[in-house]
This record gives structure tokens, C-alpha cells and sequence, in this order.
């Protein structure tokens, strides 16, 4: 009968468990696809203490269970070795087709995972709280905004998820509510009320250097256009005979890339706009103001767009903030009663806030918005306060 191999301390080691020459035990295993593999620790088991200035870390008998495990649910054992960074870049691999906005935001990401210490972590090592925690560090120490936080983690959740659904590893950390960990410090883009709207545009079309974008604005505020959809809009999408404006792109612009058409922001973005008097008006104006280069610039086979800046390029979205800045600006330096913040969004917010107080259907109105979901549309009827709750028990004749 053969004498049963011990450890320094005389304790039985077990069928794979040695201990070397230098005190640290090893366990040698055969994974599922036939790969013998070992694991080292220099305890063997919890209750053991770790020599003098060695790193802690899981003892060989935990180990052992954990990978036992593994095998028998067919997870493979330590996430395949691969890195919080490695986990993303192949997430990103089996995205095709993005467009470019997410494309950037995938790069901003990695960029993030490359410089942290985040990003080096093994998958099965990373925990709930160490999801929630470097989320809080991103906030806390790094300065990141909320909305930033949430982009990435829009991306590290889904990663994580396609290391479950391949048997990398058990559960997703990321799968929490981000305001469990996050504080939103997001500042909301509120409506301005029907007397800002109504000072505002009176400004811009008494203004001698603003009056030249009264009409898009006007729009802007009448149609809830998204600003990336105003900016796509070319001649031919103008309907004068039936009333109507035809929605199927946007136009975008990045610095690496130009100008590019990109499809409307959800497959309800693409719609046809009824065209009322007053917008059928601004629309005559300006196409009839149009300043075109000689040669009219054309975009993914686009051409006939409706404004153009004063080099002759087609104003796209950041074009229409500037202006919104500028405008909101001047007025506050003249009169007392201050302008809130305008932009090109909260045009879009006042059209939805403002139909929605009119009474409007929630289906017209997801419609004419563009929104995917009715629930985006729905919220807007929860921004009512006691004046709209009064008014509307009045029309009802409630009371």
C-alpha cells in the first residue's frame, strides 16, 4: 500500500495537490476541452495564514471548489483569462454595421478601460460592488458626468452579458440600476412656457443679425423636429401641394469623418409631418432665401439642403447650438427678466409639453415626435403642475 503524499504540516494531500519546494501548493486539473491547467495558492485551505509579504488570495482547497464548479456547469474556469478591456473589444467585435455616433462611443470606452486599472481586472474576478464602486470612482474622483457614466456602462453591461450567455463566467455585475450607485446629476432640459416661446421668438425676428434664422427656429419650436432631422431636410422633402414634410434621414458631422446621412434616430423618427399655414410660410422663406455655393454640396447622394452658413456649408446641429447660445446671450444682456437655457432640444421638449397640455391624443403625438416607445410620449403628460390641472378640469367642465 502506497504511503499517502503529505504537506510540511503532515496533513494528506489529496489526487492533483502537491506542495513545492518553495511552501506553495499547486492543484493540476484537466478542463473540459481536454487542457491540463494549474492553480497555485500559498494556503491550503481558509483557515491557513499567508506568509509574511505574499499577496492573499483564494486558498488551493477554495480554488478547487470553485473550479469543480465550473466544470460541472460548464463554465469556463477563470473567464477564459480574459480582462474587463479584452471582454469589451470582443463585445465591440460582433457589433457590425453601427453607425458612426456609437462607433465613437465604443472608442471612448475602451479608451477609459486602457487607462484604468478597471481594465485589467479577469471578468470572473469583477463583483457587484466592484461594478457599483468604479462607477462611483468615475463620478467621484474622475469628474465624469452622469450621462458619460451611463454611456459606458451602456456598453460594460451588455459586454458582461455576452460573457454569461458564452459560460465565462455566472452573473452579470452590471446588472444593477444605475441610480443604485450613481447620484444623476444630469441637469434637465426643461420646456420653456408659452410666454418664453413667445418673447424668444419675438426677439429673434425683431433682431437685425438674428432675424435671418427666425424661420427654422420657428419650426424648431412648431414641429418638435429633432435638429439632426431640420438639418437633413432638402427642397424635394417639401411637400407645398399636399402640406405635407417628408422625415427619413438626419444629417450629422464628425471631424474624421464630414458630413454623413445617417437614418432617423428609431424607425418612428421616419414620419410625414402635416405642414400648417404658418409653417408652410417659414418654409417658402426660406427656401426662397437660400445661399447655396455655386456648386450645391452633396451628401451620400443628398443634395437642395435649406441652410447654409457663411462659407457656404451645410449648418448642421452644433451650427444651430451656437446660434441658440448666442441669441439666449443677447437677450439676458439687454433685459432684466432673464432667459432660461434655449436649445435646439428644449424647442423640441416645448412642441411636446405644449401639445400635451392642448390635449392632444398620446398616439398622434408619439407619432408626430418620432418616439419609439409610447412611454417617452407619456411622460411629457406627467409635467403638469396645478395651473394645467385647473385649466383642464375647466375645459372638461368638471366643476
Amino acid at each position: 500500500m502506497s504511503e499517502k503524499r503529505r504537506d510540511k504540516k503532515g496533513r494528506i494531500l489529496h489526487n492533483g495537490e502537491i506542495q513545492m519546494s518553495d511552501g506553495r501548493y499547486r492543484f493540476k486539473y484537466v478542463d473540459e476541452n481536454g487542457n491540463e491547467k494549474a492553480v497555485y495558492s500559498w494556503r491550503l485551505d481558509h483557515n491557513d495564514t499567508t506568509p509574511s509579504g505574499k499577496k492573499r488570495m483564494l486558498s488551493l482547497k477554495e480554488m478547487e471548489k470553485q473550479i469543480q464548479a465550473d466544470l460541472f456547469d460548464h463554465i469556463v474556469t477563470n473567464g477564459g483569462n480574459l480582462t474587463v478591456l479584452e471582454l469589451v473589444e470582443k463585445y465591440i467585435e460582433t457589433k457590425t454595421g453601427v453607425r458612426p455616433t456609437t462607433q465613437a462611443g465604443y472608442n471612448t470606452v475602451v479608451n477609459v478601460l486602457k487607462k484604468d486599472s478597471f481594465g485589467k481586472k479577469r471578468i470572473d474576478t469583477v463583483r457587484i460592488s466592484d461594478a457599483k464602486t468604479w462607477l462611483i470612482k468615475l463620478q467621484k474622483k474622475d469628474g465624469r458626468s452622469y450621462s458619460s457614466i451611463h454611456s459606458i456602462r451602456g456598453v460594460l453591461r451588455p459586454a458582461f452579458q455576452l460573457a454569461v450567455d458564452d459560460d465565462l463566467i455566472r452573473k452579470n455585475p452590471f446588472s444593477f440600476q444605475l441610480v443604485d450607485a450613481v447620484v444623476n446629476d444630469s441637469v434637465r432640459r426643461e420646456a420653456i412656457s408659452r410666454e418664453e416661446e413667445r418673447k424668444f421668438l419675438k426677439f429673434v425676428k425683431e433682431d437685425a443679425h438674428f432675424s435671418r434664422y427666425y424661420e427654422g427656429i420657428y419650426i424648431l419650436f412648431k414641429t418638435g423636429m429633432r435638429i439632426s432631422e431640420f438639418c437633413g431636410l432638402t427642397v424635394s422633402d417639401i411637400d407645398f401641394k399636399e402640406h405635407k414634410i417628408n422625415i427619413d434621414r438626419q444629417l450629422q458631422k464628425k471631424s474624421k469623418i464630414g458630413y454623413y446621412i445617417e437614418e432617423t434616430k428609431t424607425e418612428s423618427g421616419t414620419r410625414v409631418l402635416p405642414m400648417t399655414a404658418d409653417i408652410e410660410e417659414c418654409l417658402k422663406k426660406i427656401i426662397a432665401n437660400r445661399k447655396p455655393p455655386k456648386v450645391e454640396p452633396m451628401v451620400d447622394g443628398y443634395t437642395g439642403f435649406l441652410y447654409f452658413d457663411k462659407d457656404g456649408s451645410i449648418t448642421y446641429a452644433l451650427h444651430w447650438e451656437h446660434y441658440f447660445k448666442h441669441i439666449v446671450d443677447k437677450y439676458n444682456s439687454i433685459y432684466k427678466v432673464q432667459m432660461p437655457k434655449v436649445t435646439p432640444h428644449v424647442c423640441r421638449h416645448t412642441y411636446c409639453s405644449n401639445m400635451a397640455k392642448s390635449g392632444m391624443n398620446p398616439k398622434t403625438l408619439q407619432y408626430l415626435m418620432g418616439h419609439s416607445d409610447i412611454s417617452v410620449t407619456l411622460n411629457v403628460y406627467t409635467h403638469v403642475n396645478f395651473d394645467d390641472a385647473k385649466a383642464e378640469i375647466a375645459r372638461l367642465k368638471v366643476m
